[in-house]
């Protein structure tokens, strides 16, 4: 037993460090700025100027993939889509936005660390011929991401200007879902081609997308179209044609904001069960309905770029 002086206060022991070790590259993120401990007390920040544009200037198309709510598959829809696009013949990068919840990492079945070029930058891994970048390469699985806005809006300037990219045909950002911090700072960062907004049949989520299509008309961001997720239950064996949860609500919502139904996914067990895996139902059954669908998506993708012009501003709701 140890006793104590009256008045002497006992010293604390210092703390052990994290066993999470940051990117060295990534600079926002530290063991305390994504440990489970609450921070202390700041002081008012200094308005800060606003931030010039970053221009990717090798990268020819940069599209947002979103969604108002969450549920409806939009990692899913992004991945599938990208590797589409690669299967066409393009240049592609996939860039995984959400910080709180990655997706990316799983669904391409890859959890390696990205290395560092010789010019400071982080290269992004491929699997599937697509450049990837995402938090979750950052840090463990299992470590929570508690994160103001300043913090999430840094992390994205870092994967577009920090990211060794290279030269694309297509930059696909998946944000997370709703309309929060990481919308915005993405469209204050990089002058986006456009907004893709992925929905399923129901009301529910109906009413999410015309939040969706308020805040990126707020934000300045041409809507290029809207992909309808789990839009019908195919059947395996006899190909009957089962509509879930309702009929054509993507179509009906795409009438109502003039803009392209850019294609209607099956639902189907084998689209989960691939992400899961590590290999997205694409590159998984090239040959399935499914994937047949997500390529009708790209085709229409591209016609809806190719009709806008590609030095040419699209239309803005």
């Amino acid at each position: 037993m140890k006793f104590f002086r009256k008045g002497v206060e006992k010293k604390p022991q210092p703390k052990p460090e994290s066993a999470a070790k940051p990117h060295p590259e990534l600079k926002v993120i530290s063991g305390a700025q994504i440990s489970g401990k609450q921070p202390q007390p700041q002081q008012q920040p200094q308005q800060q100027p606003q931030q010039q544009n970053i221009t990717l200037p090798n990268v020819r198309f940069k599209i947002a993939v979103a969604s108002g709510k969450g549920g409806v598959g939009k990692s899913t829809v992004a991945t599938n889509l990208a590797i589409s696009l690669a299967n066409a013949g393009a240049a592609v990068g996939l860039m995984d936005a959400d910080a709180y919840g990655p997706s990316i990492p799983t669904m391409m079945g890859i959890q390696e660390r990205p290395q560092t070029s010789p010019q400071r930058k982080l290269v992004p891994l491929v699997r599937h011929d697509i450049k990837l970048m995402s938090i979750g390469f950052m840090v463990p699985e299992e470590q929570a991401m508690i994160w103001r806005g300043p913090m999430l809006h840094s992390a994205i300037r870092q994967f577009l200007s920090d990211v060794d990219w290279g030269e694309l045909d297509y930059l696909i950002i998946d944000l997370p879902p709703g309309t929060g911090d990481v919308a915005l700072s993405l469209t204050q960062a990089i002058p986006l081609t456009g907004a893709i907004i992925v929905t399923t049949p129901q009301d529910v989520a109906l009413a999410d997308v015309r939040r969706g299509v308020a805040m990126f008309e707020r934000l300045g961001v041409p809507i290029l179209g809207i992909i309808e997720n789990m839009s019908y239950f195919l059947c395996p064996h006899c190909n009957e044609k089962t509509e879930v949860f309702r009929a054509d609500g993507g179509k009906t919502m795409s009438q109502r904001f003039s803009v392209a139904l850019l294609g209607q996914i099956p639902l189907d067990a084998e689209v989960c069960t691939a992400g899961d895996l590590g290999v997205p139902i694409v590159a998984a059954h090239p040959d399935s309905p499914q994937s047949a669908a997500f390529g009708t998506v790209a085709t229409k993708l591209e016609a809806v770029l190719e009709e806008s012009g590609e030095e040419e501003e699209l239309t803005i709701l």
